[in-house]
């Protein structure tokens, strides 16, 4: 009996044998699954890296950080000019050691969407349940030119990327625990309209896991923990309910018809319609399966825990579309297509991979060769340039001005009016001369060094040292700015340009430079020492004790949506009275 049981067991170890094997083959394909798609984008990213004009803002407070200046633009003054506060955080981590911060700025992007790319996949893999799949979201996303520019560019796009795939992935695995929550929370930090991913996503975990009441606090307040946390920072520290870009595109009012302009720039150029097609016609038969399963598994009381997985499918997709709605409702962007990534990313994440099937596959193969078309010659027609409705091919512009393939550090060589301000700021900055550079007019300034005004506020915080005042009239680093009127009719984004009679009544002295009515000058002087605006400057410029914390938290709201005129006559009437 005991000679016969080798023989026994022969086939049971030949068929684990053979299980073994197909699990490896199975764990092998998922690898490159996951894999492919992010290193496609790694490749396309790279080719077209660079570094925007917008990132390098980022690169300026976070050298003011590491100055020991704290998180501001320019010393002495609070202002928050970076929308991506943890991508901020990030960057100063990466500069500690010493790490070129602009570097690290471009290639940590390339990194972390190449990461989000790789956790969208692992996110369809697991909400199919590790059935056969192929590509169909991911190839729209690699598809697209915009997509491979934002891969990059120093701002906190590949951030969103990663964290949207991550939130995902742990919503499809039904993930309870407070770290999840705390992940999903994290929105409004990486950027604040992505708070609304995190309020559907914090939505569809409790539908789909259904905790306790007592969880369901302790997860609620787990994710709000640290954004709550920050707000309580930023309103006491800067004075402001959301960082100052968010007040100077006044992202609280509603311009449809410019958003809608904007879709038409993002969709048109590269026929989004064609694979958005193709989606709809092999969803349909999809989600009529979809539905059938759902009711029998109801028909059968299953156990709530073990429901198809319709919460986490939609999930993304609501969030997406909310995403798009909201751009569109603001005006959309200067910069073609980047704010509609976020959005698109998440209506796609639930076929990103889809199931073999015939309708899936039909579907794919047409995605796939419009991805041809599209990444091989369909471009925007003003490709390198702005366009006519104020929107830039962004990356190609500053390819342009730089005359380089992959500008980091921009020196605009190929653009003279930069150039020549440059010079003029690193000339004051060696002598060693106080100067307020108005419109590259030299003035005095009441600052102990060099001031600069300069409309392109990465390259001008680059050329202005750290203990200088580097200043835009448009507002996304100068509270000043910020808080002006919008000017109806500009572009998209620029909105705002404060008069150079404000901005040397409140920065200069001494002779007035040429142009600068003298009248108006007084009176914007008159008007920064009443009412509003008096406090608006002490919020951000007095000493930060805890009463002025307090101060500045207790009228947040007002000063945030406090707005004056641009005519400073008008501006003294209002403020000063009569």
């Amino acid at each position: 009996m005991t000679s016969t049981q080798p023989f026994l067991r022969e086939p049971d170890a030949v068929l684990g044998l053979m299980n073994s094997r197909r699990d490896a083959a199975g764990v092998l394909r998922r690898c490159v699954l996951c894999l492919l798609p992010a290193c496609v984008i790694v490749f396309a990213g790279f080719q077209r890296r660079w570094m925007s004009d917008d990132g390098h803002i980022y690169v300026r407070t976070v050298r003011q950080i590491l100055a020991g200046n704290g998180p501001v633009f320019n010393a002495g003054e609070r202002a928050e000019s970076s929308t991506g506060t943890l991508w901020q955080w990030l960057l100063v981590l990466a500069g500690l050691p010493g790490i070129d911060i602009a570097r690290a700025a471009m290639y940590g992007g390339l990194l972390l969407t190449a990461a989000g790319f790789a956790l969208a996949s692992l996110g369809a893999l697991r909400l199919y349940a590790d059935k056969a799949v192929l590509p169909l979201g991911c190839l729209v996303l690699l598809a697209l030119p915009p997509v491979w520019d934002f891969a990059t560019s120093g701002l906190e796009t590949g951030l969103a990327t990663c964290w949207i795939a991550g939130a995902w992935l742990l919503l499809v695995t039904r993930a309870r625990s407070l770290v999840t929550c705390v992940i999903i929370g994290l929105g409004p930090l990486v950027r604040p309209d992505l708070a609304l991913v995190t309020a559907v996503f914090l939505v569809a975990q409790w539908l789909a896991v259904h905790p306790s009441r007592r969880a369901t606090f302790g997860g609620l307040g787990a994710a709000l923990a640290l954004p709550v946390a920050y707000e309580i920072f930023r309103v006491g520290y800067y004075g402001q309910l959301m960082p100052l870009p968010g007040v100077t595109k006044e992202a609280s009012e509603s311009l449809w018809r410019r958003g809608f302009g904007y879709l038409a720039d993002f969709g048109e150029p590269y026929l989004l319609w064609v694979p958005a097609l193709f989606l709809l016609a092999a969803l349909l038969p999809s989600a009529a399966s979809a539905a059938s399963a759902a009711s029998a598994a109801s028909a059968a009381s299953m156990d709530r825990r073990d429901a198809p997985p319709l919460i986490p499918a939609l999930a993304p997709v609501v969030a997406g579309l909310l995403c798009w709605a909201y751009v569109i409702k603001v005006g959309g962007d200067f910069m073609h297509g980047r704010m509609f990534l976020p959005g698109l990313l998440l209506m796609l994440l639930p076929v990103f991979l889809v199931p073999l099937t015939r309708a899936w596959t039909i579907a794919a193969v047409g995605i796939g060769i419009w991805a041809v078309a599209c990444a091989s010659w369909l471009r925007i027609p003003y490709e390198g340039r702005i366009g006519p409705g104020g929107v830039a091919d962004e990356r190609g512009v500053y390819v342009r001005q730089n005359a380089a393939p992959h500008p980091l550090h921009h020196d605009f060589a190929g653009y003279p009016s930069n150039v020549d301000y440059a010079r003029l700021v690193r000339e004051a900055d060696r002598e060693g001369t106080p100067t307020l550079f108005l419109a590259r007019t030299p003035a005095g300034t009441n600052s102990p060094t060099v001031t600069g005004v300069y409309n392109t506020l990465g390259f001008s915080g680059t050329v202005v040292p750290l203990s200088g005042v580097a200043l835009d009239p448009i507002g996304l680093a100068y509270p000043l700015a910020a808080h002006s009127e919008r000017i109806e009719g500009s572009r998209v984004g620029h909105d705002k340009r404060l008069p150079d009679t404000w901005i040397f009544a409140d920065r200069g002295h001494g002779p007035l430079p040429e142009g600068l009515d003298p009248a108006g000058v007084a009176a914007a002087r008159r008007a920064l020492d009443c009412g509003a605006l008096a406090e608006l400057r002490a919020a951000t410029r007095d000493p930060l004790t805890p009463k002025r914390f307090l101060r500045n938290a207790a009228g947040a709201w007002e000063r945030t949506t406090f707005r004056f005129p641009n005519d400073p006559v008008l501006a003294e009437r209002q403020l000063c009275g009569d």
